[in-house]
């Protein structure tokens, strides 16, 4: 899809979606795809706003890189670096054990991160709606 707006309005979407899950799963107990689906959510918003700026193809993982690397960087992400660079820990380990030292994700990761996660989460996707949808800006 060559239409920046188009293709940003499908990843905020995503994010979106990924967001719903991750509070579904939270709230069933499901700690680890909860934050798991947290930095999801996060890292497709800032790549919705990559693609907003016209980026033809994002990569990568990292909702912190994926900030630092907007162009025209964006004061209101760049003020939740701390809040992706924390999200950041959540990508391997709620998924594989062997990003653990012991156990499984589902026995690993609480409520508590998956409270946290979320909120962060919120707070990215959020300000990412803002950008991209300056007169609403709300999930």
């Amino acid at each position: 899809m060559n239409d920046a707006k188009a293709e940003s309005v499908r990843w905020l979407t995503s994010a979106r979606e990924d967001l719903a899950y991750a509070q579904h799963a939270g709230a069933s107990g499901f700690n680890a795809p909860a934050c798991f689906f947290a930095q999801q959510a996060a890292e497709k918003a800032v790549k919705a706003v990559h693609y907003g700026q016209g980026a033809r193809g994002v990569i990568g993982h990292s909702v912190r890189g994926l900030i630092e690397r907007l162009s025209p960087r964006e004061a209101s992400l760049d003020a939740l670096l701390e809040a992706a660079r924390e999200l950041d820990l959540f990508y391997i380990p709620t998924r594989y054990p062997n990003g653990l030292e012991s156990g499984t994700p589902g026995q690993v990761f609480s409520q508590q991160q998956s409270v946290r996660t979320l909120d962060l989460a919120i707070r990215i996707v959020d300000s990412a709606a803002a950008v991209l949808e300056p007169q609403s800006g709300s999930r």
